[in-house]
This record gives structure tokens, C-alpha cells and sequence, in this order.
């Protein structure tokens, strides 16, 4: 009964997981299949859709390990993700949420690499004299689960500190 609660209690995340994963890799066909290679589609003043391909991890680091230490880096950060994520408590709601967008997008961008040997990145925020790095929804979904779990420990940290009754 035990495994049986334990399952359903993880089910939303990993339905979370499969969810990202979809929209991530249904976005990039249609990013594939529509968009010029290396070409600027503005849709607002800072805001433009630029489809080029990534060789490394974050910012294009570690391109030089090659496609198969890349797979088995991302793997690696996706088991210890789904390691932590096991040892959160039921009650940290954002927690979870932010652990299974970090694997959906991680994922998201394993099944890149591992498919193609890059990762397709396609969002530019920019100014005409700056431009941020380009990068696609699976980095958006690490980076908000990464905020959300920063957010529940800080909120966590509040809840926990006492004032002193001095």
C-alpha cells in the first residue's frame, strides 16, 4: 500500500515531466520545420525568434566534450535532480514542481543532443546593441524550476526562523 501511495503522490510531477518534455520537443518540430537557420524574426522591439544550434551545454561551455560526455553530463545532473527530489517532503509543493520542470527540460535537451548532436535554441532577447544568449523552452523550464526551488527553501528558511524572545 505503502508503494502504491508513494506513486500516486509522485504522479502529477512526472505527468509535469512528460508535459515538458512534449510542448519542449513539439515547439522545436515546429522550429525546425518553419523557421529559417540563423535568421532574425523580430516580434517585438527586444524580443525575436533565431533558430541555431548549441554544440555545449549553457552558453555553449563544454562543447569540446563531445556529444556523448554532453549525454552523460546531462544524465548525470537529471539523476542527481530526481535523487533530491525524492528526498523532498510531500508538503513542498514548489519544490517538486520546480525539480520536475529542471528534468523536463533537462530531457528536453538530452533528447536533443542524444538525436541530433546539438540542442535547438531559438529565443533572443536583445537590444540593438545587446543581445542575451539564445536559448529555447527547456532552458526557460530549468531556469523557473530552478527559481522555484530557491523560492520554497528561502519561504522554508522564513518558516523555520524563530524570532528570539529576548
Amino acid at each position: 500500500m505503502v508503494k502504491s501511495q508513494t506513486a500516486k503522490s509522485w504522479f502529477p510531477y512526472a505527468l509535469l515531466v512528460a508535459a515538458a518534455i512534449a510542448l519542449d520537443q513539439w515547439v522545436k518540430h515546429l522550429v525546425e520545420t518553419g523557421l529559417a537557420f540563423q535568421e532574425k524574426v523580430d516580434l517585438v522591439p527586444f524580443l525575436a525568434l533565431y533558430r541555431t544550434y548549441n554544440t555545449g551545454i549553457a552558453f555553449s561551455m563544454f562543447s569540446s566534450f563531445g556529444d556523448t560526455g554532453l549525454v552523460v553530463i546531462a544524465a548525470s545532473v537529471v539523476a542527481f535532480v530526481l535523487y533530491l527530489a525524492a528526498r523532498t517532503p510531500p508538503g513542498h509543493v514548489l519544490t517538486r514542481i520546480g525539480f520536475a520542470l529542471i528534468v523536463g527540460g533537462a530531457l528536453g535537451n538530452l533528447l536533443d543532443r542524444a538525436t541530433y548532436g546539438h540542442v535547438i535554441d531559438y529565443i533572443l532577447f536583445h537590444t540593438p546593441v545587446w543581445s542575451f544568449a539564445i536559448f529555447n523552452l527547456a532552458d526557460a523550464f530549468i531556469a523557473v524550476g530552478a527559481v522555484l526551488v530557491v523560492f520554497d527553501e528561502l519561504i522554508g528558511w522564513r518558516r523555520g526562523a524563530k524570532p528570539s524572545s529576548d
